[in-house]
């Protein structure tokens, strides 16, 4: 069983909103740093975004910026990221990851050692 699970994945239009939750499943992330990474159609595996243990560091993608935000709610040990304005080029499988470590603005998968199985979502035009 993966580490880590995530929901909210969909279909959607263009301009529409979506929240992604990962939840932690038989372990506590309270202390890592918590990704949100995607792999668009027949494309590499990208980042999207980060928040560090105490939530006070966040970095997203240029991509994403200004459209997403991710946040974790410690009560529940569920790292969530709002997506709004959602474009075509959006679409992918969305995973949630977990890393001990807070590289500031240089993220790549590699960095993260827990892993969710992903959810989809696609962004019609």
């Amino acid at each position: 069983q993966a580490p880590l699970l995530e929901s909210g994945g969909g279909l959607v239009q263009a301009g529409d909103s979506l929240r992604l939750s990962c939840e932690a499943s038989g372990q506590t992330f309270n202390s890592y740093t918590m990704g949100w990474f995607r792999q668009p159609p027949g494309k590499e595996r990208e980042f999207v975004a980060a928040i560090n243990w105490s939530a006070r560091l966040t970095n997203y993608a240029e991509s994403v910026k200004g459209r997403f935000t991710v946040t974790r709610e410690y009560t529940k040990n569920i790292i969530a990221l709002q997506m709004t304005n959602l474009k075509p080029e959006d679409t992918a499988v969305y995973y949630c990851a977990a890393s001990p470590v807070w590289r500031g603005d240089t993220w790549s998968a590699g960095d993260f050692d827990s892993w969710g199985q992903g959810t989809q979502v696609t962004v019609s035009s």
